[in-house]
Parts: C-alpha cells; sequence; structure tokens
C-alpha cells in the first residue's frame, strides 16, 4: 500500500507532467503568426514557389498527379544527416516507376543555400533539393511544422493533399507508405 508522501509525490508527478505538455502545446500555437494559415492532414498544400539548387523556381503544383515526400532538413542537423541514407534507398527503390507520375521526394533545405549546396557535394541525392523560406512563416511552419523542429517530412497525396506529418526521423513504415500506391 503507498503512503500518503507517495501518492503527494505521484500527484505532483502527474500535474507536471500535464502541464508541461500543456505548456508545450501553448508554446507551439504561440508561434503561428496571426493571419498565417498552417497545412493540416486532409488539406491541400499551399501552391508554394520554392528555389531549386538548378536556380530554377519550382512550384508544388508541378507535383500533382504523384504522391510526394516533403523532407525538411538542414546540413547542421544530426538527425537530418542520419535519415538522408534512407531516403536514398527509398527514392532508388522506387527506380523507374518514379518517372514523372512515380513517388518522388522533395528535399527542402532549411539552410543557408552555400551551406547547403556544399554538404550536397559532399553527401549527393538521388531526389530533388529545393530552398525553402527561413523567413516568417518559414516554409515548414506553412507545411505544418509548428515548432519548427527538423527534420520535419509531409506526405502528399497525388492531389497535394496533406496525409501525413512526422516531426522527427522517417522510419521505414513511413517510407513504404510514401512509396505505396494508396493511402497510409
Amino acid at each position: 500500500m503507498m503512503s500518503r508522501s507517495n501518492w503527494t509525490i505521484l500527484g505532483a508527478a502527474v500535474l507536471a507532467a500535464v502541464a508541461g505538455g500543456w505548456l508545450q502545446h501553448a508554446s507551439q500555437r504561440a508561434r503561428v503568426p496571426d493571419g498565417v494559415h498552417v497545412a493540416v492532414p486532409g488539406e491541400i498544400v499551399p501552391d508554394l514557389a520554392l528555389a531549386g539548387l538548378d536556380g530554377k523556381e519550382h512550384r508544388l503544383s508541378d507535383y500533382r498527379g504523384r504522391r510526394v515526400l516533403l523532407n525538411f532538413w538542414a546540413s547542421w542537423c544530426g538527425p537530418c544527416r542520419e535519415e538522408m541514407p534512407a531516403l536514398v534507398k527509398a527514392q532508388a527503390n522506387v527506380g523507374e516507376q518514379a518517372g514523372k507520375t512515380g513517388p518522388i521526394i522533395l528535399g527542402i533545405a532549411m539552410d543557408d543555400p552555400a551551406q547547403a549546396r556544399a554538404f550536397l557535394q559532399a553527401h549527393p541525392v538521388n531526389y530533388p533539393i529545393l530552398l525553402g523560406s527561413l523567413e516568417s512563416p518559414s516554409t515548414s511552419l506553412r507545411l505544418g511544422n509548428v515548432g519548427e523542429v527538423l527534420p520535419y517530412s509531409v506526405l502528399l497525396d497525388d492531389n497535394g493533399r496533406v496525409l501525413f506529418s512526422r516531426r522527427g526521423v522517417l522510419d521505414a513504415d513511413d517510407l513504404k507508405a510514401w512509396a505505396a500506391p494508396t493511402a497510409p
């Protein structure tokens, strides 16, 4: 049987956990500037125009008709760098089916363009890299990354609708969902 002091300690721990979760949620919501819409699952993402490392402008709508995994990363982000080989392997696994209609990964560098280019020179990838805007509201925030944690990924269906998003490193099931022909 628990003593009164143990119950008190347990009660305090539960209250602290609840308060911490509430504060984390409130602080994340506080980072969304007034008037900024944040995409949520089920919505079609805004048709953002992002510069590519090729110097050309690319619109998210350019990829309609394909399942797209948007992966936000930065060269200074350790978990992002650890995740990249799995993304390269996943893109290679869809290989020829990718063509112009198959699933595609779009890396979105939330980084200084020169640093992103230097990193990719040393660690090339087999999928397009676009440059996200760090200006408020950032590209990742507009696509659901409240708290702006990296890595962050968003899976879009072939109409540009958000199927799911994930803060942190993607796992094998996430990558299977991306490559699957139907919604997860």
